[in-house]
């Protein structure tokens, strides 16, 4: 039996998002491969710091989506990723923010690219979203 994939929200994208994706994707478990189960980064461990996180997560089959596009950019946070075996995906944040109802609808809409991403990709690997309503790209 495979281990499921596990998604984690980050804490700068609202918890309820994970509750609510999480819903609807043990729904499709049923009838899909690969088992996703999805949680937020605040139900783990609130507050730790990123490289915590990625420890914590070793070997977990762990995939965090986030917005924090200084994680890549810092040399040191991102080689925690890559040595802690974990998949990483970046929304691209809109300038001047988005209402968590748009935000919501803008995760549902990319959800099956990211299922796409965690079922194909090994461990580590790196998207981001280079804009609004383009796809990923490695990163």
């Amino acid at each position: 039996m495979h281990k499921p994939l596990k998604i984690y929200i980050d804490e700068n994208l609202p918890g309820q998002f994970a509750q609510a994706v999480n819903i609807i994707q043990t729904h499709l478990n049923k009838s899909e491969k690969k088992e996703i189960l999805v949680f937020s980064m605040k139900d783990l461990n609130e507050g730790a710091s990123d490289i915590e996180w990625f420890k914590s997560l070793k070997n977990e089959n762990a995939i965090i989506l986030t917005q924090d596009r200084n994680i890549q950019r810092h040399k040191h946070e991102k080689k925690a990723y890559e040595e802690n075996g974990i998949g990483i995906i970046f929304f691209k944040q809109p300038k001047g923010g988005i209402s968590f109802w748009n935000s919501f609808k803008h995760l549902v809409i990319y959800c099956e690219d990211i299922k796409s991403i965690c079922r194909k990709e090994k461990f580590p690997f790196s998207y981001r979203q280079p804009g609004q309503n383009k796809k990923f790209e490695k990163w």
